[in-house]
């Protein structure tokens, strides 16, 4: 389990853009899974999307599919979220997680970072 720092969020205007980085400070497995999720005011925490940290297979919630864009640097243990043609309602806290099987839950990642806010303004 390593330590996650989500970095890149910001405030916007709908319709721009933004990429998040969740950074691990030490080694990543090859079986692990890279989650990322959101939360906004008054809600619950949401599935946002994942991808393999062996592989590039990615898998999205329906809400931002064909918008984000979830990648991995592996020389660089880090994670990133692109965000494009973002709405107001993806604004929240958004947080990288660690775990060991694809999942949408919460309750299957053992390791969260403490997340990034991003905005967005009509």
């Amino acid at each position: 389990v390593q330590p996650l720092v989500e970095s890149g969020g910001g405030s916007v205007q709908a319709g721009d853009s933004l990429t998040l980085s969740c950074a691990a400070s030490g080694r990543l497995y090859s079986s692990h899974i890279i989650a990322w999720f959101r939360q906004g005011a008054g809600k619950e925490r949401e599935y946002v999307g994942a991808i393999r940290w062996s592989r590039d297979s990615t898998y999205y919630a329906d809400s931002v599919k064909g918008r984000f864009t979830i990648s991995k640097d592996r020389a660089a243990n880090t994670v990133y979220l692109q965000m494009n043609t973002l709405k107001p309602e993806d604004t929240g806290t958004y947080s990288c997680a660690v775990g060991a099987s694809l999942s949408s839950m919460t309750y299957d990642y053992f390791k969260w970072g403490q997340g990034t806010q991003v905005t967005v303004s009509s």
